[in-house]
C-alpha cells in the first residue's frame, strides 16, 4: 500500500492516441502509460477502456485480450474495470538494465470486428539500488619516484539505478597525498582516478590504505565504499604509454566466439621487472567481462561471449597497463556492433559512365541506378552512401532511384581511377547491406606545365671541344599524359657577349638533350648562362624555363711563355757572375708565364743542359739560377745553361730558354771571350736580319695598300654624304690636263658630284679674280633651261623679296665653241669641241687657296640668305630634275670669284673673249708656251691618271 501510494503521488503518465481508419474496418490505436518499477501485484497502470474510448461492453463482446509476444506477462487487463494492472511485480534493472528509456510493448485485440491497439508501458527507475563496488579492496603498487599528477584508474562503483537514481559522485579520504578526479566518458558514465597531488616517500611510509565512497544522487541517497591500499614501490620513474588513447574497431553481431579482436600495445621505457607490462580490463559495467577478454602479457582481446546489436550497439573497454613497478596506464576500446539482416539490398546499375574529364563542373552525373530490398517496412528502406576518400557523392533522386554525382574538383593527376564502392544498407534488424564497385577513368586535360627535376643546372665541359660535342640532358616531365605530357625542348634567345646563344650550344627538341655548337676557349669565356624552355604538347601548350649554367673547364693547351731572359737574335745577352761568387750567388732569375689556370699554370724549372752541371742550378718553383759552389779560375768563362720550363698540365707542355753566363770580373774579358762566337754567327744573324726585313716591308706594303684604300672609301661616302646634305649647287668642270679622280665620268648619277684636279697640280696655279654676280659658264646652248634656273635662284637670293619666276638666260654666259679657252681662242679640231684641249697658265698653289677661301665666303653669305622657304639644292635637284636637264659639265667653265660676263651673241663674242681673257688668263709674259692639244682620254687613259694622282 505504500509503494502504491508513492505511485499515486509521484506517477505522471500521459497517454498519446491515435486513430486511423482502414478501408477493410480495421481499426488502430495506441496508448502510452508511464509507471514506475517495483509496483505491487494488482496495482493500476491506466484505464485503457476509457483512454481508447471503449465501451466495457465491447471489452467483453469482443473478446479483449492482451497479446505480449515471447516477453513475460508483467500486465493484465481487467475486462470487467477496463484497465491495466500489475501482474507481476516489474524490476526495471532486471528488466532494462542500463537502456533507457525502459519500456513494455504489446498490443490489445478485438475481435467482431477485429480490432488492433497498440500499447506501450514504460517503466521508470525508482532509487533502490545502492552504488556498489565489485572488488572488496583495490590494491596498487606505486614507486617513490611517481611525478606529481601520475594518475590511478580505480575502479568505478555500478548503480543498477539510472537518472538521477544513478551514480552521482565520489569521494576519496584522507587526502594528504592523493586527489580524485573524474573524467566523462562517451557512455554518459565517469571514469574515476587518483590524482598524486603530493609526492609519495617510502622511507616515512610505505603502505597507505584509503577509502573511496561512491555516492547516488537519490531519496534517500545511498552510498558504497571500498578500501584502497597503496603499496609504495622503489625506484620506478616510468609507466606504460600506449601507442593510441582510443582504439577503434568494429564487430559483427554473429562473430564467433574466440575470434580476435585488436591488439593493444604499451610501452615502459624502465629495463627489467620495471619494465613489465601487463594488460587487464578495468570496465565494472556487468556482463563485460563475460564479452570480452586481454591476454594478460600480449594485449590480445578476443570475443568470448555473444554480442547483441538490440542489446547494445557499442561496447567501450577500459584497457589497463600497469608494470611491475606498480605505474598504469589506461585506453578505451570502442567497439561498434554491426547489424545483421536476412535479405540485402540489391542495386541495380542502370546507366554508367566509363571515363570523366578532369575538369568536370561539380554535380556531374557519373552513374544512375535502382537499389530495391525484398524486406519490408524497416527492414525495406534502404540508404546508400559511398566510400571514403572519393570526391563523389550519392544523391535520391526520387524513390529507390540514385544518382552518383561529383561533389569536388577532379586531378587525374592526384587519382587517375576511382574505385568507387556504392554500399547499401536496410534499416532492419538486424540490417544486412550490399556493395558494388564502379570504376571510373578520369580522362586527361592540359592543367599541368612541365616541371624541370631541378631548379637549375650546371655543367661543365673541357674546352677544345668538338662541335656537336653532347653536354648534359635537361629534364623535364609533365603530369599530364599522353600528348598533354609530350615535352618539347625550345633554346629561349639571349645573348653572350653580344653573341647570340644559339651560336655557343644548341638543344635536342626532343630528348633535352644540349649540344655544344663550337668549340669553346676557356682563356675567351670562362662560363655563361642560358635558359631553356619546356612546352608540352598540350592545346593550349603550357611551358617552364630554367636556367643552365655552362662552366668552361681549362685544358693545357698553352706552353709557357719565357718574359726573361729576352731571347734576341742578333745581339748575344749574358749574365756576370764574378769569380769571387759564394756558394748561392743569384746569376739571374727566369721569368715565365702560362695563361692557362690552375695547376696547368703551376710551372716548374728545371736545367736541362749546361756546359758546367756541378757549377750552377735551378730553383724548381721560382726559376732562380744560382751558383751551387765557389766559383774558381778554373771555370770557363762561358757558360751556357739550357733550362727547360713545364707546367703541370697532363700532358704538360714545356719551354725552353738558352742562359748565357760569363765567369768574369770585368766586362772587356767578356767581349774578347764572347767576340768569337758573336763574328761566327754573323753571316746567319746577317741572312735571318734581310729575311725579317723583306717579311716587314712586304707586310708593311700591304697593310699600307689596304689603309689607302679604306681611306679613299670612305673619303669618297663622306664627300658624297656631304654634298648629299648641302643646301648650295655644286657644279664640277673637268677642263682640260684635268683627270676624274674616280674615273666615273662626268656626272653618275644626279646627286653624285665630284671633285678634279690637274695631274699635276703641284706645279700648276689658278688665278681668280674678284667675286662677281655670275660664277657659270654655260657653252652649250642646249642648256639655256639649266642657266634660267640658276639665274632665277640668284635672283631669289639677291633680291628675297622679288617673286620667283623664270627669267630668260644671259646671252652674255654664252660662248661659241670658237670662244673656248684654247691655245689662241680659234675655234679646235674635234678634240677641242669635246673640251679636250689645253688649258691657260695655271695658277699658283697661294692662289687656289686664296680662291677657295674666297669661295667659301661667298658660301656662308649665300647660306645666311637662304631662308627655310628658299629653292636650294634639294629642290633643284629633286627626284623630279631627271638627267635630262644636267648639262654638260665637261664644257662648263666654274671660276669662283669672277666678274666676267660672257656671252654667246656673234657681235658681243669679241668683246667677251677679250674681256675673259684679260681677267681669267695670266700676263702674256708670264703664261708658259702653249701645248698642242691632245687627244681626248680614254678609259684606260683616265684609269693610268687616276694611279698616278693616288700615287
Amino acid at each position: 500500500m505504500i509503494l502504491q501510494s508513492r505511485w499515486t503521488e509521484t506517477m505522471k503518465w500521459q497517454v498519446i492516441l491515435f486513430f486511423s481508419m482502414l478501408s477493410l474496418c480495421y481499426v488502430f490505436g495506441q496508448v502510452s502509460y508511464s509507471v514506475p518499477e517495483e509496483m505491487s501485484k494488482g496495482s493500476l497502470v491506466g484505464k485503457i477502456a476509457q483512454d481508447l474510448g471503449l465501451d466495457l461492453k465491447r471489452l467483453k463482446t469482443g473478446k479483449a485480450r492482451l497479446h505480449v509476444g515471447n516477453s513475460a506477462e508483467y500486465i493484465e487487463l481487467n475486462k470487467e474495470r477496463g484497465v491495466l494492472l500489475i501482474k507481476e511485480r516489474i524490476d526495471r534493472e532486471a528488466l532494462c538494465k542500463q537502456t533507457t528509456p525502459c519500456a513494455l510493448h504489446f498490443q490489445m485485440i478485438l475481435e467482431n470486428p477485429i480490432e488492433f491497439y497498440r500499447v506501450t508501458v514504460e517503466i521508470t527507475d525508482i532509487n533502490d539500488n545502492a552504488p556498489i563496488f565489485k572488488m572488496n579492496d583495490m590494491v596498487f603498487e606505486i614507486s617513490e619516484s611517481a611525478v606529481k599528477g601520475s594518475k590511478f584508474i580505480l575502479e568505478k562503483a555500478l548503480d543498477s539505478d539510472v537518472g538521477i537514481n544513478g551514480l552521482k559522485s565520489y569521494s576519496l579520504n584522507p587526502t594528504d597525498n592523493f586527489a580524485l578526479k573524474l573524467n566523462d566518458n562517451t557512455d554518459g558514465g565517469k571514469e574515476v582516478e587518483m590524482v598524486l597531488e603530493k609526492p609519495l616517500d617510502r622511507e616515512k611510509e610505505e603502505q597507505l590504505t584509503l577509502t573511496l565512497t561512491a555516492v547516488d544522487g537519490g531519496e534517500p541517497q545511498l552510498s558504497g565504499t571500498v578500501q584502497i591500499h597503496v603499496t609504495i614501490l622503489d625506484v620506478n620513474d616510468n609507466a606504460p604509454v600506449f601507442t593510441q588513447s582510443t582504439y577503434k574497431s568494429s564487430l559483427m553481431e554473429n562473430s564467433p566466439k574466440g575470434t580476435q579482436l585488436i591488439t593493444v600495445t604499451a610501452t615502459d621505457k624502465d629495463d627489467g621487472t620495471s619494465g613489465f607490462v601487463t594488460y587487464s580490463i578495468s570496465n565494472n559495467i556487468d556482463g563485460i567481462l563475460d564479452l570480452f577478454e586481454i591476454h594478460e602479457t600480449s594485449g590480445e582481446v578476443r570475443l568470448i561471449g555473444n554480442v547483441d546489436y538490440e542489446t547494445s550497439k557499442h561496447y567501450q573497454l577500459n584497457i589497463k597497463a600497469k608494470d611491475q613497478g606498480g605505474l598504469s596506464n589506461s585506453c578505451k576500446i570502442m567497439f561498434d556492433i554491426t547489424d545483421v539482416n536476412d535479405n540485402s539490398p540489391i542495386i541495380d546499375l542502370m546507366s554508367t559512365t566509363q571515363s570523366v574529364p578532369e575538369d568536370s563542373t561539380l554535380k556531374t552525373v557519373v552513374a544512375v541506378m535502382n537499389v530495391h530490398d525484398a524486406d519490408s517496412d524497416d527492414n525495406g528502406v534502404v540508404k546508400c552512401f559511398l566510400n571514403d576518400n572519393v570526391p563523389f557523392n550519392i544523391e535520391s533522386t526520387s524513390n529507390s532511384f540514385y544518382s552518383i554525382i561529383t561533389d569536388s574538383d577532379l586531378d587525374r593527376e592526384r587519382a587517375s581511377e576511382y574505385n568507387i564502392t556504392v554500399t547499401c544498407s536496410d534499416e532492419g534488424v538486424p540490417s544486412l547491406s550490399s556493395s558494388v564497385i564502379l570504376t571510373l577513368q578520369i580522362s586527361d586535360v592540359n592543367d599541368n606545365a612541365p616541371v624541370f627535376e631541378r631548379s637549375s643546372y650546371e655543367a661543365y665541359i673541357v674546352e677544345n671541344n668538338t662541335p656537336g660535342l653532347s653536354v648534359f640532358t635537361v629534364k623535364a616531365t609533365d603530369a599530364d599524359w599522353n600528348q598533354n605530357a609530350r615535352v618539347s625542348y625550345i633554346l629561349e634567345d639571349s645573348s653572350v657577349n653580344g653573341v647570340p646563344v644559339s651560336s655557343y650550344v644548341s638543344v635536342s627538341a626532343d630528348s633535352g638533350v644540349i649540344h655544344a655548337v663550337r668549340s669553346f676557349d676557356y682563356e675567351q669565356i670562362k662560363d655563361f648562362h642560358f635558359r631553356v624552355r619546356a612546352q608540352d604538347g598540350g592545346s593550349p601548350p603550357l611551358s617552364s624555363n630554367v636556367s643552365v649554367k655552362i662552366i668552361i673547364q681549362d685544358q693545357n693547351d698553352n706552353p709557357p711563355q719565357v718574359l726573361y731572359p729576352v731571347q734576341t737574335g742578333g745581339s748575344l745577352v749574358a749574365e756576370m757572375v764574378p769569380r769571387s761568387a759564394d756558394v748561392g750567388y743569384l746569376v739571374t732569375k727566369v721569368v715565365a708565364v702560362d695563361v692557362d689556370s690552375g695547376q696547368n699554370a703551376w710551372l716548374s724549372y728545371k736545367l736541362q743542359k749546361a756546359t758546367d752541371r756541378a757549377l750552377f742550378e735551378v730553383g724548381l718553383q721560382n726559376g732562380e739560377i744560382r751558383t751551387i759552389r765557389q766559383v774558381t779560375d778554373k771555370d770557363a768563362v762561358k757558360q751556357r745553361l739550357t733550362v727547360i720550363v713545364e707546367d703541370n698540365g697532363q700532358p704538360s707542355r714545356s719551354a725552353t730558354v738558352i742562359v748565357n753566363v760569363a765567369v768574369a770580373d770585368s766586362f772587356p774579358e767578356v767581349l774578347s771571350e764572347f767576340i768569337e762566337l758573336t763574328h761566327d754567327k754573323e753571316y746567319n744573324d746577317n741572312l735571318t736580319f734581310y729575311l725579317v726585313l723583306a717579311l716587314a716591308v712586304v707586310s708593311f706594303l700591304f697593310i699600307t695598300c689596304l689603309v689607302v684604300i679604306i681611306s679613299v672609301k670612305i673619303y669618297r661616302w663622306r664627300q658624297s654624304r656631304i654634298l648629299y646634305h648641302s643646301n648650295l649647287p655644286v657644279i664640277p668642270y673637268y677642263p682640260p690636263r684635268y683627270s676624274d679622280t674616280l674615273g666615273t665620268g662626268t656626272l653618275p648619277h644626279v646627286y653624285n658630284y665630284e671633285v678634279c684636279r690637274t695631274t699635276d697640280s703641284r706645279k700648276s696655279d689658278c688665278k681668280f679674280g674678284r667675286a662677281g654676280s655670275q660664277n657659270v659658264l654655260i657653252m652649250d646652248p642646249s642648256s639655256t633651261g639649266t642657266m634660267q634656273r640658276i639665274q632665277s635662284e640668284k635672283s631669289i637670293l639677291d633680291e628675297p623679296d622679288s617673286p620667283i619666276e623664270q627669267k630668260p638666260p644671259n646671252n652674255d654666259w654664252r660662248f661659241t665653241q670658237g670662244q673656248r679657252p684654247g691655245p689662241s681662242g680659234a675655234t679646235g679640231g674635234p678634240e677641242v669641241a669635246m673640251g679636250t684641249g689645253p688649258w691657260p697658265q695655271p695658277p699658283t698653289e697661294a692662289e687656289q687657296l686664296q680662291a677657295l677661301m674666297a669661295a667659301a665666303n661667298e658660301v656662308s653669305e649665300a647660306t645666311a640668305t637662304l631662308g627655310p622657304g628658299t629653292m636650294g639644292l634639294s629642290t633643284r635637284y629633286s627626284p623630279q630634275f631627271t638627267l635630262q636637264h644636267v648639262p654638260d659639265y665637261r664644257q662648263n667653265v666654274y671660276i669662283p670669284g669672277s666678274t666676267a660676263t660672257l656671252t654667246s651673241n656673234p657681235q658681243q663674242q669679241q668683246a667677251t673673249a677679250q674681256q675673259a681673257t684679260q681677267q681669267a688668263l695670266p700676263p702674256p709674259q708670264a703664261s708658259a708656251q702653249p701645248e698642242p692639244p691632245k687627244a681626248a682620254q680614254t678609259p684606260a687613259s683616265k684609269k693610268k691618271s687616276t694611279k698616278k694622282e693616288k700615287k
